[in-house]
């Protein structure tokens, strides 16, 4: 389902992505790709569509993610990044870096995904035996728990001399994707396909069991499947790019000021928009200080978190008026 706001935006997303192809240290124009693999159009096979493709895969991969998990704890303020989900991934990142050192990419991504997986369901079970549930008192736990695992993460990378290693690849930055280096963010699109049938679902098992299962659904079932998704994407985005801080919390907010609550006609939208945003951002870590980079993760928690306390001040104006 569309808006209003699904073709500016798409257009938008149009648009920097040509800036994208054409900004970088070395020379190049649009126009002058002729021969493959060669001079301008090698640069663009091999540098800048996968950076290009990894950027836009990820910004909306993570919005989708944090929108998800949203509707499943029936709390703005939380998303993968708020309830541990990151933490976990960092740990599984570094397990698998430990064990798998010299092996393929997939054995680190499995445990990835499996750490992603444990936390985020260790998560929600701690939420369920919680005496207090509000707005603040959800992503506060998620934020104690997630600092517990960051520090575990810390011991481990500094007892194996890692943290320079750990740091660099999980800061946040796209500029190593290079062809080759960046493919495994392909399941992210399949996996977003599998949100967007599931959307409905997911929000009714938002309400509560009881309301789920009174409408015939498994919410237990649906919960789970909520919850892998989110964490398998936010596990191919984490090994890939590294973090994104606020994308997956500021952005699906702010697609809900204007669009509302309905989760399945804001996938879309919010998508675009994360994709739009985290692109930008990138754009912006590549022009600040050319001919260096800043990490895109520098750039996301910037601006968005002056977008995030931005919907908190007009949240608390509406409150007030």
């Amino acid at each position: 389902m569309t808006s209003r706001a699904t073709l500016p935006m798409a257009i938008v997303l149009a648009a920097l992505s040509l800036l994208s192809l054409a900004v970088g240290n070395a020379g190049f124009i649009l126009g002058g790709v002729s021969a493959l693999e060669s001079g301008p159009a090698g640069l663009l096979l091999i540098s800048r569509v996968p950076r290009l493709v990894a950027v836009v895969v990820a910004g909306g991969g993570m919005c989708v993610a944090g929108m998800i998990t949203q509707t499943i704890a029936r709390n703005r303020f939380v998303s993968p990044s708020t309830v541990g989900t990151v933490a976990w991934c960092k740990l599984g990142i570094l397990t698998g870096t430990l064990a798998f050192a010299r092996a393929p990419i997939m054995p680190r991504m499995a445990l990835a995904f499996a750490f992603s997986l444990a936390g985020t369901f260790f998560f929600m079970r701690t939420l369920s035996r919680a005496p207090v549930r509000n707005i603040v008192t959800v992503p506060l736990i998620g934020m104690i728990l997630g600092a517990v695992v960051e520090s575990a993460n810390t011991y481990l990378a500094t007892r194996y001399d890692l943290v320079q290693n750990m740091e660099s690849w999980l800061q946040g930055s796209f500029a190593l994707v290079v062809r080759g280096r960046y493919e495994l963010l392909y399941i992210g699109v399949p996996a977003a396909g599998v949100m967007y049938l599931y959307a409905d679902k997911f929000t009714i098992a938002g309400m509560g069991g009881d309301f789920a299962r009174g409408l015939g659904l498994n919410h237990g079932q649906i919960m789970a499947i909520g919850l892998s998704l989110t964490a398998l994407m936010t596990s191919i985005v984490t090994i890939t790019v590294g973090g994104l801080p606020f994308v997956d919390l500021a952005i699906p907010n702010l697609a809900a000021v204007f669009r509302g609550d309905n989760l399945r006609s804001n996938l879309l939208d919010t998508a675009l928009l994360g994709a739009d945003f985290v692109l930008f951002c990138d754009l912006v870590s590549r022009l600040v200080m050319r001919p260096y980079e800043v990490p895109v993760g520098v750039t996301a928690s910037l601006l968005g978190g002056s977008v995030f306390l931005w919907l908190l001040v007009r949240r608390n104006r509406l409150a007030g008026a």
